[in-house]
């Protein structure tokens, strides 16, 4: 691979890097979008951990600054924003669900109340789930 390429490569991860925390810092992400923020975030790291061991400084100054600039955006932005707001949502979301579940009644249940509380209890292992998730990421922070 050719250093444009890889370059061109770094951009193009960098750009979505880069949609992936505007869209969290301007709305609520689903449980497939916040695995997909993290997974963009842990990918770019792992490029970046990479390149800046492989390329010569006064070689790829450009691109070294741009890895720079990344690193930062990760940190600042992401690392230090977004990243305990998805914890904090996502804690309180599974607290509202099982709030929910909670104070469901006991009593006789039509078959859609049966269905909706099923489809509840798959959401909040899925809630539970990408929690864990992210809590993996935040102690690799520590």
């Amino acid at each position: 691979m050719s250093f444009d390429e890889i370059s061109a490569m770094f951009d193009s991860e960098y750009q979505k890097l880069e949609n992936f925390i505007d869209t969290a810092t301007k709305s609520d992400l689903s449980i497939h979008d916040i695995v997909e923020t993290y997974y963009q975030i842990m990918n770019v790291s792992s490029m970046s951990a990479m390149l800046k061991q492989q390329l010569d400084s006064e070689k790829h100054k450009e691109l070294l600054e741009k890895i720079s600039a990344t690193d930062a955006l990760i940190s600042e932005k992401f690392n230090s924003i977004v990243h305990p707001q998805i914890m904090e949502k996502l804690a309180k979301s599974i607290q509202d669900t099982t709030d929910n579940l909670q104070s469901a009644n006991n009593e006789q249940k039509s078959q859609q109340d049966i269905e909706n509380e099923a489809k509840l209890y798959d959401e909040l292992r899925e809630k539970m789930s990408t929690k864990e998730f992210v809590e993996q990421y935040d102690k690799g922070l520590k």
